[in-house]
């Protein structure tokens, strides 16, 4: 099967022949060309009772890296479970319009960050007004960049709380359907985004791409804003769930995912890269080639900026206040404390309990005397 793997080893010198190389890129080109490879170091695994070795490569633990995925999902999704309230939990997902595309992609951590700043306050704002919930819900947030086609599509997925707790920390839950009018959302994330917007041109914090040299014109820079103004931004309530359910294991498809997995990817050759993608119009799989050096390309726009948090927990669920919040809550809810399963385990014991597997158990003698020799790990 080919993987991401495979296309960096085969494109990314010509790649950078073609575009040059950057720093923050090429760190993560060489992980994703290194992970389990050996060039990061390796294991030696040995059975003291029959003698069995086993070889095992380090992988990267780069963030975008498709190999390094799995476990991280698992952790974040049983750290979540510990957290879930008997409420009912909604899916919304915010996007920008095309319009903002180009000032997204030269200022990323500023606008990432405004982006979810944005969407945080207006969720926030909105829930605690009595015309709607009255009370303060929980979110996270998880940042995306891509369509399927690998184009560049900011957005963000929230998993939101029906219920929260209001100014005397009474909890109060929420109709089933979701408690906020999508119009009302959208009007004011707009006016909210917009207005952060100015404030950061202002300040002269924003770069802009040659196509829009012409906004450091106030004039041009009043109309556009105008212009995204007359515009509708309108968030997309995805699924709502009956009770807290799966609703964390839901959002756990999204927290780790980067812009394409390893079994999407269906040939690679000197012509391209093929893989699939998703044809939500037809709700059915067709097929895209791209030239190898363009794949690379539209594989960076998604690496996101060196330290930026891309999930991030608001309202009850925010780091701060967070335990107290969960305690008022469950006395008044009467809501056992769901235990995560993983917390304090080593990783022979979280991978005995996710897969089934023991890995100090040799697969020749079956003894439990299979143990790792220490070995030191190479940094590139």
């Amino acid at each position: 099967m080919s993987t991401v793997q495979d296309i960096f080893n085969f494109f990314y010198p010509s790649y950078c022949a073609i575009y040059g190389i950057n720093s923050e890129y090429g760190k993560v080109a060489r992980s994703i060309m290194n992970c389990k490879t050996g060039a990061l170091g390796s294991n030696i695994i040995i059975c003291h009772d029959c003698g069995y070795m086993e070889f095992h490569h380090n992988s990267c633990r780069n963030r975008h890296c498709p190999m390094c995925q799995a476990i991280p999902k698992e952790l974040w999704i049983d750290a979540r479970k510990s957290e879930v309230i008997d409420c009912s939990y909604f899916h919304v997902v915010f996007t920008v319009p095309s319009e903002l595309k180009s000032l997204f992609m030269c200022n990323q951590k500023i606008m990432y960050g405004l982006f979810h700043k944005c969407v945080s306050q207006t969720l926030l704002e909105l829930a605690e007004d009595e015309k709607f919930l009255g009370a303060k819900p929980g979110i996270i947030q998880v940042l995306h960049t891509w369509g399927q086609k690998l184009d560049y599509h900011p957005h963000i997925h929230c998993i939101i709380t029906g219920g929260g707790l209001n100014t005397h920390n009474i909890f109060i839950n929420s109709d089933p359907e979701f408690f906020i009018p999508v119009h009302v959302l959208s009007k004011k994330f707009r006016g909210k985004f917009l207005d952060f917007l100015r404030q950061e041109y202002n300040n002269n914090t924003l770069i802009f791409p040659p196509s829009m040299q012409h906004l450091h014109n106030i004039y041009s820079w009043n109309f556009y804003i105008d212009s995204l103004y007359k515009k509708e931004w309108i968030p997309f309530i995805k699924k709502t769930f009956n009770g807290s359910g799966n609703a964390i294991e839901y959002l756990g498809r999204y927290t780790h995912r980067i812009a394409i997995s390893n079994s999407r990817i269906i040939n690679v050759d000197e012509t391209g890269v093929t893989f699939s993608v998703k044809d939500y119009k037809n709700n059915e799989n067709i097929e895209v080639t791209l030239d190898g050096v363009e794949f690379i390309r539209r594989f960076f726009m998604h690496v996101l900026p060196k330290g930026f948090v891309k999930i991030r927990s608001y309202g009850i669920l925010s780091n701060c206040n967070k335990s107290k919040n969960l305690i008022i809550i469950r006395i008044q809810t009467r809501n056992l404390n769901n235990k995560a399963l993983l917390i304090g385990l080593n990783m022979r014991e979280i991978l005995l309990v996710l897969y089934n597997t023991d890995i100090q158990k040799c697969p020749r003698c079956q003894s439990n005397n299979f143990h790792q020799v220490p070995s030191c790990r190479r940094r590139l």
